[in-house]
C-alpha cells in the first residue's frame, strides 16, 4: 500500500472531507453524524439511507445485480459520494461502512453538502446525461403488457380484444402495448409463430390504427437448436451456407476454440440454452441484427428486453476478458439502438435513454411498501425513466385461485394510485377483469390522473434528459436540511408535484410532508408548508398537490 493509500484511508475513517482514493482491497468510511447513504443497487432502496433508515447493512453486487439495476455509485446526504468502477461488496456495522472491490474507490465531497450536490457531481464525472429520452409515447399513457392476461398463450386473436377493450372499458387509449412471451415461434427465433399469429403484419397495423405503439419481449438465451445457434456456434446460415463463428458465450476453452462443442448451457426459468456474448461483435450484431429484421418485416416498434443479470454468467468464457457486470452493461447497450425499449436488469449505464423497469414483484403489500424506495433508488442510479413493475403484479400466478397471497381488490388499487403519478404506468392484468364496484372506478381514475398530468410529466422527462436528475425524487433530494432524510412513502415529480399515495392495507388516512411553499391538493385545500399534516385516503383518493408557488 502507498503512503498515499495509507493517509486517504486514514482520513476517512475519521470522516474527512476532500477527494481521497484508495487501491483496490479494503476501504472504510467513517458515517458523519446524522449521515445516511443511498446506492449500488434498486431493490436497496427499501433499506434506504444506510445508516439513518437501517442502522447495519450487508450487500455485494460483485456477482449479482440484486435482480434490477446496480452501478458502483454511493451517494450521502451530506453531499459526500463513491465511486469505484467495478462491483462491490458493502459492510455497514457500528456507523462504519467497510468496502471490498476489485477496483480503486474514491470519495468526493461535492460543494453544498447534499444529495442533490452528490448526485449531480457524481453523475457529470461518471454518467452524464444522454440529452436523450426513450420514445415518449412510454410516458404519455399507461402502458398495457399482455403477460397476465395470457401467459404463455400469447395469440394475435387475444391481444386484439385485450387492445380493443381498453377503451371499450373507459380506460385512455394509445400509447403502448407489450406483446409478453410466446409470440416468438422459439428462444433466439425471433419470429412470430404462425400457428397463434396467422397474419402478424395485419395486426401490427391494425394495433397501430389503435393508436398504439408496439414492443415485443425478447431474451438473450438461445434454444440449441436453432438456426441462430447453428449460426454462430457451427457458422452455418440456412441451405449450408458457410459464415464466420462465434457470439456465444463458452463453457471452457479449447485449444480448438470450438464453439458447437463449448457453448455454455445456461439453467434459466424457461429451461436450458445457450447465451448470446455480447462482448463479441458477432454475438452483438446477430441479435441486433435480428431486432432489426422484426422492426423491418413486421413493424414492431421496440423491444422489451429481459434477462441478462450478471449472476446468470459465471462461471463462463467470453470473446475477450469480461466480468457479469462487463456482459450486464453489454447487453443493456443493444437497447441504444432502440428508442422503444425496457430493462429489468442493467449494471452502470445511467444517464441514458433506457427504461428501467422495477424487478417483478409479488400481490402483497411488502411489495407495495417497495415501489416508492426502489423508485427513489432507481433514480439516484442515474436511471430517471424507471417503471414501477405491473400494477398489482407482474405474475400471472398472483390472480390464480390457489394464488400464496389471496387476490385483494385494495392492492390492485393501490398499486394504481402509486403507478399513476410516476414516470411510467404499466397495466397486465386487466382492470375490468379483475375488479367492480369502487375499486374498478378508483383504478379507472388513477389511469385518466395521469393523463391530466401528462404534459407536466413529459416536460418532466425532457428537463431530466439534458439535466440527469431523476425525474422522481425524494423530499431529501429535492429539500434537504428539513428532516427528510427518511421519508420514503411519498415523492415529488419533478419540483412541483408532490404525491403521497397510500400503501398501508386498510389505512383511511396518512401524514403527508408538505415542503416549503404553497400547494394546492388534490381535493382543492391549499397547504402552505414547510408543514406535516394528515389527509384522509378513501379508497378513491389519490392525494397530490401542486405547487402554486
Amino acid at each position: 500500500m502507498t503512503v498515499r493509500t495509507c493517509a486517504a484511508a486514514l482520513c476517512i475513517l475519521l470522516g474527512c472531507g476532500g477527494s481521497l482514493f484508495a487501491a483496490p482491497g479494503k476501504f472504510s468510511v467513517k458515517l458523519l453524524p446524522g449521515e445516511g447513504w443511498w446506492g449500488a443497487a434498486t431493490t436497496l432502496g427499501r433499506k434506504a439511507p444506510f445508516g439513518l433508515a437501517a442502522k447495519d447493512v450487508e450487500f455485494d453486487v460483485r456477482h449479482s445485480n440484486l435482480s434490477n439495476q446496480a452501478a458502483p455509485v454511493m451517494l450521502s446526504n451530506k453531499g459526500r459520494w463513491i465511486w469505484s468502477e467495478q462491483p462491490f461488496k458493502c459492510t455497514l456495522k457500528d456507523g462504519v461502512m467497510t468496502f471490498e472491490g476489485d477496483a480503486e474507490f474514491a470519495l468526493h465531497e461535492a460543494k453544498g453538502g447534499t444529495l442533490r450536490a452528490a448526485y449531480l457531481e457524481a453523475a457529470k464525472n461518471h454518467f452524464p446525461p444522454s440529452g436523450k429520452t426513450p420514445d415518449l409515447a412510454l410516458i404519455a399513457h399507461p402502458q398495457w403488457n399482455t403477460w397476465v392476461e395470457l401467459t404463455y398463450n400469447q395469440n394475435q386473436k387475444d391481444i386484439l380484444a385485450y387492445a380493443k377493450a381498453i377503451k371499450a372499458n373507459g380506460f385512455p387509449e394509445g400509447g403502448v402495448i407489450m406483446i409478453d412471451d410466446t409470440w416468438q415461434y422459439g428462444y433466439g427465433i425471433w419470429q412470430f409463430d404462425p400457428r397463434k399469429f396467422p397474419d402478424p403484419k395485419a395486426m401490427m397495423a391494425e394495433l397501430h390504427k389503435l393508436g398504439y405503439k408496439v414492443m415485443v419481449w425478447v431474451v438473450p438465451f438461445v434454444s440449441m437448436d436453432s438456426p441462430g445457434y447453428r449460426e454462430m456456434a457451427f457458422g452455418l446460415l440456412d441451405a449450408g451456407v458457410k459464415c464466420e463463428k462465434g457470439g456465444l458465450i463458452l463453457a471452457s476453452k479449447h485449444l480448438a476454440f470450438d464453439y458447437a462443442q463449448d457453448a455454455k448451457v445456461f439453467d434459466w426459468w424457461n429451461g436450458k440454452s445457450a447465451h448470446v456474448d455480447f462482448t463479441n461483435p458477432l454475438g452483438a450484431k446477430w441479435f441486433a441484427r435480428e431486432l432489426k429484421r422484426l422492426v423491418d418485416d413486421y413493424g414492431v416498434d421496440g423491444f422489451k428486453l429481459d434477462a441478462g443479470d450478471m449472476g446468470d454468467f459465471a462461471p463462463y468464457i467470453t470473446h475477450k476478458p469480461a466480468s457479469p457486470a462487463d456482459l450486464c452493461e453489454a447487453y443493456a447497450k443493444i437497447g441504444l439502438q432502440f428508442p422503444l425499449n425496457e430493462y429489468r436488469a442493467c449494471w452502470k449505464m445511467g444517464g441514458q435513454p433506457l427504461v428501467q423497469r422495477l424487478c417483478d414483484k409479488g400481490h402483497d403489500w411488502e411489495a407495495i411498501a417497495q415501489l416508492m424506495p426502489d423508485m427513489i433508488e432507481a433514480g439516484l442510479l442515474g436511471h430517471p425513466f424507471v417503471c414501477p413493475d405491473m400494477i398489482g403484479s407482474g405474475s400471472w400466478m398472483a390472480f390464480a385461485p390457489d394464488a400464496p397471497h389471496p387476490y385483494e381488490p385494495e392492492i390492485f388499487v393501490r398499486s394504481a394510485q402509486i403507478h399513476a403519478l410516476a414516470p411510467m404506468m404499466q397495466f397486465s392484468a386487466a382492470p375490468w377483469r379483475m375488479l367492480k364496484g369502487e375499486a374498478y372506478e378508483a383504478v379507472k381514475k388513477a389511469a385518466w390522473t395521469r393523463m391530466k398530468f401528462t404534459p407536466y410529466i413529459l416536460d418532466v422527462a425532457k428537463a431530466s434528459a439534458k439535466t440527469g436528475e431523476p425525474m422522481l425524487r425524494s423530499l431529501e433530494y429535492a429539500h434537504p436540511g428539513c428532516g427528510y432524510e427518511t421519508v420514503n412513502d411519498q415523492f415529488l415529480m419533478g419540483d412541483k408535484l408532490l404525491v403521497a399515495p397510500q400503501w398501508r392495507k386498510g389505512a383511511k388516512s396518512r401524514d403527508v410532508f408538505v415542503p416549503a411553499g404553497t400547494w394546492k391538493a388534490d381535493d382543492g385545500a391549499t397547504v402552505v408548508g414547510p408543514k406535516k399534516i394528515t389527509v384522509d385516503t378513501p379508497l378513491m383518493r389519490l392525494p397530490y398537490f401542486e405547487k402554486v408557488s
